[in-house]
C-alpha cells in the first residue's frame, strides 16, 4: 500500500493527489481531440481528457485502498468544483473548471466521471444489462455530452452520444474482459447472462471464451446493436462539420469492432483495430460526417 495523503479542504498533501499510470490519449482505442475537432477548441479537450486521465488512474492503481480512492476521488470533485482549499495537487482539477468556465460549459460532465470512478471502487460485479447502462451514464456518456455543449450543440443531441459513448464503453470492457479482471478485479460481463447459460464470473478466467460465455458476448454486442441505431443519427443531427465528421470517424469504428468482437475471442488475444481499420472509418466518415452535419437525426 502507498502512504495516505491527508487531502482535505485545510492544505496541500505532502504527498501527490495524483497516481500517474503513463497512459495517455495514443493508448486509447478511439481518437481523443484529434484534428478533425476545431483548433481552438483542441485545448480545452486535452484539459478535460487530463482530468479525466488523472481520476482514471487513481480508480485504477492498486496500490490503493478502495477508500482511498475514494478519498482523493472526492477532493478532485471537490476542487472541480470551486470548493476553497485545495491546493496544486489538484491542479488538473482547476485547469478544468477555468476551461469550463471560459467554454460555459457545465463541471457536472466532470462530477459524473469522479462518481464513476467511485463506483468502480466499490462495485466489481455487474449482473443486469441495466446496471450496467448506469454505470456507463456516468463513465462514459459524460463524454459526449462534454463534446456536444463545448461544440454549442443543442442537448437534444445527447441521446444521441450516450448511446454512442455506452457502446463505446461496453466493447472497451470485452475487449479487456481478462485484463480487467487479472488486474482490477473488475468484471463488466453481465452475470445473470451468463448464468442463464450455466456459467458465473469465473469464465473471464480461462485462456478461452467457452461456448456459454460466447453466447453472453454476442448478446451484449446484440445490445450494442440496438444502441448503434441511435448512435449513428449522431453526425447528422450536430450542427458542428468538425464534430460530424469526428463523430462519424467514431461510429464507423465502433461498428468495425463489434464486427470483430463477434469473430474474434477476447481470452486468447486482444481484439483491437489495425491501422487499416482506422484508415477506413477516417477517409469514409469524415466525408460522411462533413455532408451529415445539419440534417437532423431521423
Amino acid at each position: 500500500m502507498s502512504a495516505a495523503p491527508e487531502i482535505t479542504a485545510e492544505g496541500a498533501s505532502a504527498t501527490p493527489a495524483e497516481t500517474p499510470s503513463g497512459k495517455g490519449a495514443k493508448d486509447e482505442n478511439f481518437p481523443v481531440g484529434s484534428f478533425l475537432l476545431p483548433k481552438h477548441l483542441r485545448p480545452h479537450v486535452a484539459v478535460f481528457y487530463a482530468f479525466a486521465r488523472a481520476i482514471d488512474d487513481i480508480a485504477d492503481n492498486g496500490a490503493l485502498s478502495p477508500e482511498e480512492k475514494i478519498k482523493r476521488l472526492t477532493a478532485f470533485d471537490a476542487a472541480l468544483k470551486g470548493e476553497p482549499g485545495y491546493g496544486q495537487e489538484f491542479a488538473k482539477a482547476h485547469a478544468l473548471r477555468e476551461s469550463m468556465r471560459e467554454t460555459g460549459v457545465t463541471t457536472k460532465h466532470g462530477s459524473d466521471l469522479v462518481a464513476a470512478f467511485i463506483l468502480d471502487a466499490e462495485k466489481s460485479r455487474y449482473r443486469t444489462w441495466d446496471e450496467l447502462l448506469g454505470y456507463c451514464e456516468l463513465s462514459a456518456n459524460p463524454v459526449g455530452r462534454y463534446l456536444l455543449d463545448l461544440h454549442g450543440e443543442d442537448k437534444a443531441g445527447y441521446c444521441y452520444s450516450d448511446a454512442l459513448c455506452t457502446v463505446l464503453q461496453i466493447v472497451n470492457h470485452l475487449q479487456d474482459c481478462g485484463d480487467d479482471k487479472r488486474e482490477l478485479d473488475r468484471i463488466y460481463i453481465i452475470g445473470d447472462w451468463l448464468k442463464e447459460e450455466g456459467e458465473d464470473f469465473s469464465v473471464v478466467e480461462r485462456d478461452a471464451v467457452s461456448p456459454g460465455f460466447r453466447k453472453v458476448i454476442n448478446r451484449m454486442l446484440d445490445g450494442c446493436e440496438e444502441l448503434m441505431t441511435d448512435a449513428r443519427k449522431l453526425p447528422a443531427a450536430l450542427n458542428s462539420k468538425h464534430l460530424a465528421m469526428e463523430s462519424a470517424v467514431i461510429v464507423r469504428l465502433a461498428d468495425r469492432l463489434i464486427k470483430l468482437l463477434r469473430k474474434g475471442d477476447p481470452l486468447a488475444t486482444r481484439v483491437a483495430l489495425k491501422k487499416l481499420d482506422f484508415a477506413v472509418a477516417g477517409l469514409t466518415g469524415a466525408t460522411s460526417g462533413f455532408f451529415a452535419a445539419g440534417k437532423g437525426a431521423r
